[in-house]
């Protein structure tokens, strides 16, 4: 955790794959993307706390306990993103981040800094998705 890394610095193709730098790279993005979820998160529980004005119009009420089921549904899916988050922060660690969980092949660093969290090459994900399709078409 002690390399420093310059703000503008991207992976490249042309060093080391998951080198001390773009692992702190990937680390300090992870880590970025889960504080604002948590911020969100807490600014959702505020909203939600100070929405507690009864609705006299039945239309007003059930349009209000829709807002609120769907922010239920989007922090829900936001606490899933986190702990995928956590995953892919503890795979720094152990250093298996930025490799294939099928292949063990690494996986692309366009595709890690577009989803850090991914956890399959390209290859391997259009595999898993294919064989999904064929499952639940049946």
């Amino acid at each position: 955790m002690g390399t420093q890394v310059p703000a503008d610095y991207r992976p490249s193709d042309n060093e080391p794959f998951m080198n001390e730098r773009q692992r702190e790279y990937f680390r300090r993005k992870l880590n970025t993307w889960k504080d604002e979820i948590l911020k969100e998160s807490r600014e959702t529980i505020q909203n939600l706390q100070a929405e507690t004005v009864p609705h006299a119009d039945l239309a007003d009420r059930a349009s209000t306990e829709a807002e609120r089921q769907l922010e239920l549904r989007t922090r829900d899916r936001q606490r899933k993103l986190i702990s995928k988050i956590d995953e892919a922060l503890r795979r720094i660690e152990d250093g298996s981040y930025g490799f294939c969980e099928e292949t063990g092949e690494p996986i692309s660093l366009k595709r890690l800094d577009a989803r850090p969290i991914a956890t399959l090459s390209i290859e391997a994900q259009e595999r898993h998705e294919r064989r999904e399709k064929v499952y639940r078409d049946d």
